[in-house]
């Protein structure tokens, strides 16, 4: 059952941004590059929904912490792993259509491998995530966990209630439409998501933790597992960064915005990020 899961995971992301990249290049006359980049972006809301809902039965069906079980934690992480290792591929896809449309020609000439050391250097945080979640969260959420602590993994997927909003900024970044009140309202929506459920992820785990054992919040770290710790320890400053990253963006544009305030100019008005 378990290869069975993975091997499903492995056929459907894939195969749906095949079907979606291919759909999208038949009905709207989209270039290959056009069309692959929102077809990855699709492809991950796909997956932030299903991980959500996951995690939303999980954690309403839990109410002991650590001893309840819920069948589709250990389902969701074996079917949802190979995403990872997808999206790699497919971020490295949306990076050379980017590429070509800045007019960097010279990366396509040289055989593809300037482009990927770019890529791999420029994306590199990115990058290191997806290989980390597969090489260490896979077996700490799958095998050291031992069966415990479902409903905190359920909270861990409840983080990708963020990601709907983060790729429909960045397709409206990509198509230069950041004047729009869909981006404005979608940056509110985008800022509010990935701070209450990336940036407050970790430390209401162990307030999580720190209720059910009746321990003080700072003693939670003493007795919690080391994969645990480290973990966090990993992915906490990652979300940190990139949440700094997002309101430095917002700041920008808003500030972009105030200095053109008085020019009615539409090319003016649409500032890039």
């Amino acid at each position: 059952m378990m290869l069975v899961l993975v091997a499903a995971g492995s056929v459907f992301f894939p195969g749906l941004f095949l079907l979606t990249k291919q759909s999208l290049k038949q009905l709207m006359g989209w270039s290959d590059g056009e069309a692959a980049v929102v077809s990855t972006r699709l492809v991950s809301s796909v997956q932030a929904v299903m991980a959500s809902s996951v995690g939303f039965i999980i954690t309403s069906s839990c109410r002991d912490v650590i001893e309840d079980r819920h069948w589709l934690t250990d389902a969701y992480i074996l079917f949802a792993t190979p995403y990872f290792a997808y999206d790699i591929y497919a971020m490295f896809l949306c990076y050379r259509h980017k590429m070509q449309v800045k007019g960097h020609e010279e990366a396509e000439l040289s055989g593809g491998s300037k482009l990927a050391v770019d890529y791999l250097r420029r994306e590199v945080l990115m990058v290191l995530h997806h290989v980390f979640m597969v090489t260490f969260c896979f077996p700490a959420s799958l095998l050291w966990r031992q069966g415990k602590g479902d409903y905190f993994q359920g909270v861990l997927f409840l983080a990708e209630l963020s990601t709907p909003s983060v790729s429909l900024g960045k397709v409206l970044i990509q198509y230069k439409q950041q004047h729009t009140l869909l981006h404005k309202v979608n940056g509110v929506v985008m800022m509010f998501t990935f701070f209450c459920c990336r940036v407050l992820l970790f430390p209401y785990l162990y307030y999580a933790y720190s209720r059910y054992s009746s321990l003080p919040l700072l003693a939670v770290p003493l007795v919690a597992p080391w994969q645990c710790n480290l973990g966090a320890a990993l992915l906490w400053p990652l979300q940190l960064y990139w949440f700094a990253l997002i309101c430095r963006g917002a700041f920008r544009l808003f500030t972009r915005r105030s200095k053109n305030g008085h020019d009615s100019s539409p090319t003016n008005q649409t500032g890039r990020h």
